[in-house]
């Protein structure tokens, strides 16, 4: 299967010299129909192009400061650019302004150790130092009585932009009532979100990369104000979190970040 690039997502990936950042050609990515749920699949793929249009516009767009994301590669060197562009422009206010212990920084959590290496020898050296990366072990589990997968660590920050892409089906270790997802007719189904659901602060967004019925599966478990977007065509997703700000510093940077019709 092969999705053709459009006329835009070319554009905006010239525009930001995001193919000379990742040293790439700008070109489809063909993939077989095992090759995404494959454990033997371990050299990185080739960039998908429109899903790292997807989340550098996003970071950009919402003037993001802080990201969490599940699964490193292609996506975490993306989102480490995104993130300097908006500290060049928005680093004077953000300090005086708005309580971001962790601003313009992204912390990836992954169980792949050879991909954290790969992802850490990709990034520019200007880059590196806002890229945080946590090794974690996945297990099976339950999430009020469902069974599901965890990372047995994450990384203490308190992120305004989430982007769930991992972990891989076959990562999860041991079995609940004996199943488990290391089964190429098994899905993704990480329940990590609704455990610190509420610890994210009014604003906060999560794009979901595919992985349908875990983005499912949370919507049905997630107990706050979550407004859910399915985008069929891009087989994405998003959660975003529509709630009354919790204080003058979320507020705040609900203001600086997404605007007063958002507060509206």
């Amino acid at each position: 299967m092969m999705n053709e690039l459009t006329a835009e997502v070319i554009n905006y990936v010239k525009q930001n010299e995001l193919d000379k950042l990742l040293n790439a050609e700008v070109a489809p990515v063909k993939k077989g129909i095992y090759e995404s749920v494959d454990p033997s699949v371990v050299t990185p793929k080739s960039p998908e192009w429109d899903d790292l249009v997807r989340l550098h516009s996003l970071v950009r767009a919402r003037k993001v400061t802080t990201v969490l994301e599940f699964g490193c590669g292609y996506s975490t060197v993306v989102l480490a650019d995104a993130l300097a562009k908006n500290e060049k422009e928005f680093k004077t206010f953000v300090s005086a302004n708005l309580r971001r212990s962790n601003a313009f920084e992204i912390h990836s959590v992954d169980d792949m150790g050879d991909y954290i290496k790969i992802t850490q020898d990709r990034l520019p050296i200007n880059l590196k130092k806002r890229v945080f990366f946590k090794q974690s072990d996945v297990q099976m589990t339950t999430f009020s009585d469902r069974i599901c997968t965890e990372y047995n660590e994450l990384p203490n920050i308190a992120p305004d932009f989430i982007y769930l892409d991992a972990p891989s089906q076959d990562s999860a270790k041991g079995e609940v009532s004996g199943i488990s997802t290391r089964h190429a007719d098994r899905l993704p189904m990480s329940c990590d979100l609704l455990k610190i659901e509420h610890f994210l602060l009014p604003g906060t967004l999560i794009l979901v990369d595919g992985r349908t019925a875990n983005a499912r599966f949370l919507r049905a478990n997630f107990q706050r104000n979550w407004i859910y977007e399915h985008d069929v065509v891009s087989d994405t997703h998003t959660f975003e979190l529509r709630e009354t700000p919790l204080g003058r510093y979320n507020k705040a940077q609900i203001e600086f970040c997404l605007g007063q019709e958002w507060l509206d």
